[in-house]
């Protein structure tokens, strides 16, 4: 039986990187936040020698923990994912669950190539990606205003309201060319935009963050500072809460959503279109 007070070893199994199978098995575990899970990786298992010595990892585990390990797979080799179907574990075999029901439905074979989810299938798509990314890094906090014409999206928001990692997630995952300003209590002054940001704003899309969460990231980069107290962060939250009103930016609130959500939010509320992915 179970020990459910026990932690719950967990292991991520991939013939490539493994984001896809923590990926997904992290949104079914999050599911169950009662239970303390222990995570593990092995990626690039793509040999039966590889799959062996992960088997041995799992059965270990096994032999030890009061629990019986959980195994998220998305392996493609026949061979290796009987490898590893054989050890002491609990497994969910995303490829075997989600493949064999499109094959039947699509009346065709797929192709059992590892790695096609995170290889470079399509050599335009990818150096797309990563113009994008140079682009934000470019384009950060407000460095340059000089390729705005460019942007597909221009975030705004005061300092630390979560812009930065939101423009590379968009041009990491989706391709989109991402730049931000920060919005400064001189900005925000005369409760309208700044020059530089005029010509652009139908690109502008706004980070919000509630003074209390700012002041407590603040504090963590600039412990006892003016720029982290309580009433600075009050203060300019409210300034850029009336500047987006104001101007009729288009916003969402960042303070307590992951940066895949504010992405998704900002696409979904600005209409862009996605460049492909694959």
């Amino acid at each position: 039986m179970t020990n459910l007070s026990a932690v719950r070893p967990v292991f991520f199994v991939s013939d490539r990187t493994g984001i896809t199978a923590e990926n997904l098995g992290h949104a079914l575990l999050t599911q169950f936040s009662t239970i303390k899970f222990e995570h593990h990786s092995l990626p690039f298992i793509n040999t039966e020698e590889k799959a062996r010595i992960a088997a041995n990892t799992i059965n270990l585990k096994a032999q030890t923990s009061p629990c019986q390990p959980l195994v998220f797979s998305t392996l493609i080799d026949d061979a290796c994912r009987r490898i590893i179907d054989d050890t002491q574990a609990h497994i969910i075999d995303f490829f075997d669950a989600f493949i064999k029901p499109l094959e039947i439905e699509l009346r065709t074979q797929s192709s059992h190539a590892a790695g096609l989810s995170h290889g470079i299938s399509n050599e335009h798509v990818y150096m797309s990606r990563i113009d994008a990314v140079n682009f934000s890094l470019k384009n950060d906090d407000g460095i340059s205003t000089k390729e705005y014409k460019d942007a597909d999206v221009i975030l705004i928001g005061v300092s630390r309201s979560g812009k930065t990692p939101t423009c590379l997630y968009l041009a990491m995952q989706f391709g989109l060319r991402a730049a931000n300003y920060p919005l400064t209590e001189s900005d925000m002054a005369n409760g309208r935009l700044p020059e530089a940001l005029q010509p652009y704003k139908d690109k502008l899309f706004g980070l919000l963050i509630n003074a209390e969460r700012l002041h407590t990231i603040r504090e963590m980069r600039k412990q006892n500072s003016g720029y982290a107290s309580m009433a600075q962060c009050q203060k300019e939250t409210r300034m850029i809460r009336s500047l987006f009103d104001l101007e009729k930016i288009p916003h969402i609130d960042s303070s307590h959503i992951s940066v895949e959500e504010i992405a998704t939010s900002i696409i979904q509320q600005m209409k862009i279109h996605r460049p492909p992915i694959y």
